[in-house]
């Protein structure tokens, strides 16, 4: 009966820790967009970013999105989105995290490549 009390206990601590590393942001899309390959439309979106990727979602289906974490010199005023435009489609490149130092840049090397996992949020 320890033992088990005791994995249990374990496994809640273990949980608290990797619910821990995640930060969560919220980020508006102006315009419609497309994040990995998925298109999403304009609205506001919550964002849990963890080490090396993402998770996008608004309340359906999360989106985990491979992207890099990078901390800059001066701290940003607010939530902002740079885009790319492919294809005529708004693809996002990087999200800016308002009053903090970091930014997230999507797929290798910023290009906005990478799969994303999950499915569309319509």
């Amino acid at each position: 009966m320890k033992k088990a009390a005791v994995t249990l206990a374990s496994l809640f601590l273990l949980a608290a820790l990797a619910t821990a590393n995640a930060k969560t942001y919220s980020v508006t899309l102006f315009r419609p967009a497309v994040v990995a390959g998925t298109e999403l439309k304009a609205g506001t979106y919550n964002i849990d970013v963890k080490d090396s990727s993402f998770t996008i979602k608004d309340g359906k289906t999360p989106i985990t999105v491979p992207a890099r974490l990078e901390k800059v010199d001066n701290k940003y005023p607010a939530t902002s989105v740079r885009y790319r435009v492919d294809s005529g489609k708004n693809e996002i490149e990087e999200i800016r995290l308002g009053d903090t130092k970091l930014k997230l840049v999507l797929g290798t090397g910023g290009s906005g490549a990478g799969t994303a996992s999950g499915s569309a949020i319509r």
